[in-house]
């Protein structure tokens, strides 16, 4: 492969990242601006005042449109670049894998370990769920969840590299899996649990919206892995040299 600067990956990780932000943008305005309409609705029936309530700055037309979209592009942007400085330190040392594998890995490893690991211990709630006055805890421990993934899941990479030569790789790559699911299991149960669902929410309404959620991660992760795999490709492999014209024999 071509020795090429870090920079250069970094420059298309964020533009891998922009596409995977086009995807989740889609995606969200497809299936979840319907759940966050249905929530508002109920939010505002349940609301004694909501007639003495001032008018939003900003409408929910260009909430759920322009603002939507900047938030999914911003963040695809920002994650691409992380997501592409991870490529940099596992290419090459996480086995004998090409560009695109390599690129289908960090992002599947990062959509585990970003969104899927959080999720299932603090899921999305829909708008009407959750206690103001419980922002910041909630936020807390969501960022501290997301931090413990991190941690985990590069204690797992370090494992199976030491366990390699003993174990083979495979064998290693089972035994971190295992350990990395087994920590996770441990900081799911020794962090709180938080389940501010109102009495009489619908159940399917939460349901539907944290699916949602859910798509838009892998929409956006997937899109990346894809994009960035084929732009890292094109950087890092030679291109075949041309054949030349075989002269006829004068």
């Amino acid at each position: 492969m071509n020795s090429i600067s870090p920079r250069v990956l970094l420059v298309r990780g964020m533009l891998a990242g922009l596409l995977a932000g086009v995807a989740a943008f889609l995606v969200a305005y497809l299936l979840g601006e319907s759940q966050v309409d249905a929530a508002i609705a109920i939010e505002e029936a349940g609301s004694h005042d909501h007639g003495d309530a001032e008018a939003a700055p900003v409408s929910r037309a260009l909430q759920a449109t322009a603002g939507l979209g900047t938030g999914t592009l911003l963040y695809g942007i920002a994650l691409g670049g992380i997501a592409a400085l991870v490529y940099c330190y596992a290419l090459g040392r996480i086995g004998r894998f090409g560009p695109r594998a390599t690129a289908a890995l960090v992002s599947g490893g990062l959509f585990v370990t970003v969104s899927l690991v959080p999720f299932f211990k603090y899921p999305a709630n829909p708008p009407a769920v959750g206690d103001p006055e419980t922002t910041v805890q909630r936020t807390t421990l969501y960022v501290l969840m997301l931090a413990l993934g991190l941690l985990l899941a590069a204690a797992a990479l370090i494992l199976g590299r030491r366990l390699a030569p003993s174990l083979g790789n495979w064998n290693a790559s089972v035994v971190a899996s295992i350990a990395f699911v087994a920590a996770v299991g441990v900081a799911y149960a020794l962090l709180p649990g938080i389940n501010e669902v109102p009495e009489g929410f619908p159940a399917a309404l939460v349901w539907q919206f944290r699916l949602a959620s859910l798509a838009i991660q892998a929409a956006m992760w997937s899109t990346f892995g894809l994009a960035f795999g084929f732009l890292a490709e094109r950087a890092l492999v030679p291109a075949a040299a041309p054949k030349e014209a075989v002269q006829p024999a004068s």
